[in-house]
Parts: structure tokens; C-alpha cells; sequence
């Protein structure tokens, strides 16, 4: 990880440490809260070890912490992503056991610290090792974050984390357009589908407040860190979705070359 990313991740939690986890909004700007009900609904629906969803959390969703803008956005994170429920209510990760542990365990910091500030830098500490590929340390967040970790060791050996996915699997299958991949970014009920990194904007757009944060600039929507994404529109798709539309692909080769009497063999 570069030493700027480093030195955001010590500020952020010397931040959140030094001031009992008050909201960093109220740091970085002097304006008025915005009436609860004129916060625009964001809702982040990804996977823990997807380094998509770890590239967003880290290098974009974070900048809404930075810049004021989470004063008017109300935030909420779902982590289950592609995930899959199995018989008895167990389920399946697409990246395997380890995923499903981290799921859990940011479930159950979001149950365990309900205030946004603190189970948000609990993740972002996470997600921060998963895009290092250093993800088997996370427990070293706790320390980090000054963070005690009865509250998860307890929550996932209880098997309560569990039930919390299994709330997090409803509410990501309920989706409405379903969601096709992962990180799933809906702002104020929209999908963004694959312009989820220009989110910004549409906050912005959907704010209807008078309290607008400086973020909602023209210059402010432009500093958006492209060069740090890992390449144009990085999604990692479901299982079932990639299925179809390899399904589609071939239905449509299959379908050309039978015009011209070719031999199909799949």
C-alpha cells in the first residue's frame, strides 16, 4: 500500500479515536446538519473479499467522510454480496470460507457499533488489508482503531452473526432491479449499475436540501480519484448472472453459424 494511503488510513483513525467517534462531518465542516429527512438513502451492497467492492470502499466511499458530504447521506452497508444460502440456513461465498468469516464479522461490527463513524472505520480498516492482500490480519484493526473485540468474537461464536447474514441475504435478494454484481451502489432507491464510482454526483443530484456541502461543487465531483481504480467499471458479477449471459453468447454464435449450416459443438 503507498505511504499516502497509509498516512489516510493513521489520520482517519486519529480522527475517530481522539474524538470518542463523533461524527468527522462536524470536523470538516462548520455548516448546519441537514434535517434527517432530507438525507439522501446510499446503500452499498458488496462482498468482503472482492477487490472491487475493497478498491470502492477505500478509495471512493471513504471521500465522503473527507469531503462533509456524509452530512447529508444516509449511509447503509450490506455485506453479503453473491453469497448463496444452502440448506439449514447456512450459506456459501464466491470467495470461498474466508469471505464468509468477513461477511460475518462486518455484519456483526455494524450490529455491535451501531454509530456510523465507528463501524465504518472498522471496515474501512478491513477492507484496507483485503486491497493489500494482507486480509488474514484483520484482527489487527482492533488495536489499530482502539476497538475492544468482545462485542464480535461474541457475535459470531454465538452464532447471531449468522442470523445478521442471513437478514443481509434478504434484503440484497429483495433488490429491485436485482442486483447482477457486486459493488451494488443505489442511491435514493436508484441503482447505479456500472457508474456506481461517479456516486457523487448523484447524491448531489438527489439532494434536496438547503444545507448542500461544498463537495456538491463542480470542482469538488471532479477529484474523484480515477487512477486509483483498477480499471474501467470493476465488477465482479454473480455466478448466476455470468452463466446467462455466457448462455446468451452462445445461443446468439450458435444461431449465426446454423445460418450458414455450420456444425455446432458446445
Amino acid at each position: 500500500m503507498s505511504s499516502h494511503h497509509l498516512l489516510t488510513l493513521s489520520l482517519f483513525s486519529y480522527l475517530l479515536f481522539f474524538t470518542s467517534f463523533t461524527p468527522i462531518s462536524a470536523a470538516l465542516s462548520s455548516s448546519s446538519p441537514p434535517d434527517s429527512s432530507e438525507k439522501v438513502p446510499l446503500g452499498l451492497y458488496y462482498e468482503s473479499l472482492c477487490p472491487y467492492s475493497a478498491n470502492f470502499i477505500i478509495n471512493y466511499l471513504f471521500k465522503i467522510f473527507e469531503n462533509g458530504l456524509i452530512s447529508v447521506v444516509d449511509l447503509n452497508l450490506f455485506p453479503w454480496g453473491n453469497a448463496k444460502i444452502r440448506g439449514n440456513n447456512t450459506f456459501s461465498c464466491q470467495h470461498g470460507p474466508s469471505e464468509c468469516l468477513l461477511n460475518t464479522i462486518e455484519a456483526c461490527a455494524i450490529e455491535a457499533w451501531p454509530d456510523l463513524n465507528k463501524h465504518f472505520s472498522f471496515i474501512y480498516c478491513v477492507e484496507t488489508l483485503v486491497y493489500e492482500r494482507k486480509y488474514p490480519e484483520w484482527e489487527t484493526c482492533f488495536d489499530k482503531l482502539g476497538l475492544d473485540p468482545t462485542p464480535i468474537t461474541e457475535c459470531y461464536s454465538s452464532g447471531y452473526g449468522n442470523e445478521l447474514e442471513l437478514q443481509y441475504a434478504a434484503q440484497t435478494n429483495a433488490l429491485q432491479p436485482p442486483h447482477e454484481y457486486v459493488p451494488w451502489v443505489v442511491v435514493d432507491g436508484q441503482p447505479l449499475y456500472e457508474d456506481y464510482e461517479n456516486f457523487i454526483s448523484y447524491i448531489c443530484k438527489a439532494y434536496k436540501g438547503t444545507a448542500v456541502p461544498n463537495a456538491c461543487s463542480d470542482l469538488a465531483l471532479n477529484t474523484i480519484p480515477k487512477e486509483k481504480a483498477y480499471s474501467s467499471h470493476p465488477i465482479s458479477y454473480r455466478e448466476e448472472a455470468t452463466k446467462s449471459t455466457l448462455s446468451k453468447i452462445r445461443s446468439a454464435i450458435t444461431s449465426w453459424m446454423e445460418q450458414f449450416d455450420v456444425a455446432v459443438a458446445w
